[in-house]
C-alpha cells in the first residue's frame, strides 16, 4: 500500500550533499508518496498539511498581502470566516458573497466551497474562474471523485483530508492541489518555513484511506439518497438540503429546541462533530455558527451503516422534534 511508514526526522547526506530527503520539515518519503496519490486524484501537484485549516492558512499567507481582501462564499465552513477575522490584525479583509453568482469585483483572492458546509450550495465555478483573482475551491465534501476544481479554472483545490479522504475518524490532515508548479513551490516554501507539515503517521493514514475511498463514497451516496427521500416527506422536517452528490445532508426542524431533542434522541447515529467517516454523525450546527444558519438546522454525515437501521434511528428521533 504505497510507501512504508518512515518516521525519520533526518536522513544522511549523500556524498557530502543533501539528498532528496534530508529533514522532515521539508519533505519525507511517506508524505511524498501520499502527495503523489492525492495529486493523481485531483489532477495536479498536491501538498499535505497537519489539518485542513493548516492548508487554508498556508494559502492565505502565500497569496495575500496586507490590505488584501478575500471573497468568501456565504454559508461556507464557518472556520474559514473565523480564521480570516482572526488574521484581520495582519491586514486581511474579508467579504462574503453568494457563491451561486459571480464574486465581487475588488477582491484579491476568492474562496468558494463545493458544496458549502452546511448549507450545501454549489459555486458557479465558471463565474469565479472568470475573475482576475486566484480561485481556491474547498472541495472537501465533493472529494476529487465528484469534482476536480482545477478542471474548472480554479488555481487551487483544497481538502480537509480529515473527512472522506482519510475516512476513519483517526487522523487530522489537509491538502492543497495546483497545476502550477511555481505556485506549488511557493506554497511548499510557506509550509516549510512556517512548519505547517504533516507527520509521516498522518500521511500513512491518509494514504490508507484513499485505498477504499471509491467504495466508501459510493455506499455513502446510495444511503444518503435513500435518507433524503424519506426525510423530505417526514412531517417534522421543514427543509432538506442535498446537492445530489456525496455523503452530507442537512435538514431543518422547527427550531433550536427541536434540533436539540433530535440530537439527544439518536442512538445508532453519533451525536458528534466532523463528517465523512465510516460512522454516521448528526449535529445541530447553530451552537457553532450562530445566526448565519437556521436554528433548527441539523447536519447529517452519512456513514457505512445499514440504511434501514439509520432511517429507523432518525425516524424515532424525529418523533421528539
Amino acid at each position: 500500500m504505497g510507501a512504508p511508514l518512515d518516521r525519520s526526522a533526518t536522513w544522511p547526506y549523500e556524498q557530502g550533499e543533501p539528498g532528496r530527503f534530508s529533514y522532515a520539515r521539508a519533505d519525507h518519503p511517506t508524505g511524498v508518496a501520499c502527495e503523489e496519490a492525492l495529486g493523481a486524484l485531483d489532477g495536479g501537484h498536491a501538498l499535505l498539511y497537519p489539518s485542513g485549516m493548516g492548508a487554508v492558512t498556508t494559502v492565505v499567507l502565500t497569496l495575500l498581502r496586507p490590505g488584501g481582501t478575500v471573497a468568501l462564499a456565504e454559508g461556507a465552513y464557518y472556520g474559514h470566516r473565523v480564521l480570516l477575522d482572526h488574521l484581520g490584525g495582519w491586514g486581511v479583509n474579508v467579504v462574503e458573497f453568494d457563491q451561486t453568482a459571480a464574486p465581487p469585483d475588488d477582491v484579491d483572492l476568492i474562496l468558494v466551497e463545493a458544496p458549502a458546509n452546511p448549507l450545501l450550495t454549489m459555486p458557479d465555478l465558471e463565474a469565479a474562474a472568470g475573475h482576475p483573482a486566484p480561485v481556491v475551491c474547498d472541495a472537501t465534501v465533493a472529494s476529487p471523485l465528484r469534482l476536480r476544481p482545477l478542471e474548472h479554472g480554479c488555481e487551487i483545490a483544497l481538502h480537509s483530508a480529515t473527512k472522506v479522504l482519510a475516512g476513519h475518524d483517526d487522523v487530522v490532515a489537509g491538502v492543497t492541489v495546483t497545476r502550477d508548479e511555481e505556485l506549488r513551490d511557493r506554497l511548499h516554501l510557506t509550509r516549510r518555513l512556517a512548519g505547517i507539515v504533516a507527520s509521516a503517521d498522518t500521511a500513512w493514514l491518509v494514504r490508507r484511506g484513499l485505498e477504499t475511498l471509491e467504495v466508501r463514497l459510493a455506499r455513502q451516496e446510495e444511503t444518503a439518497r435513500t435518507l433524503v427521500e424519506r426525510l423530505t416527506s417526514h412531517r417534522s422536517v421543514e427543509v432538506v438540503r442535498y446537492p445530489g452528490i456525496s455523503f452530507l445532508v442537512s435538514f431543518d426542524v422547527a427550531d433550536g429546541d427541536a434540533a436539540g431533542r433530535v440530537e439527544r434522541g439518536v442512538r445508532v447515529i453519533e451525536n458528534a462533530t466532523s463528517l465523512g467517516g465510516t460512522r454516521s454523525k448528526l449535529e445541530a450546527r447553530h451552537r457553532w455558527e450562530g445566526d448565519r444558519i437556521p436554528a433548527g438546522l441539523l447536519r447529517l454525515s452519512v456513514g457505512l451503516e445499514d440504511p434501514e437501521q439509520l432511517w429507523a434511528d432518525l425516524e424515532q428521533a424525529l418523533t421528539q422534534a
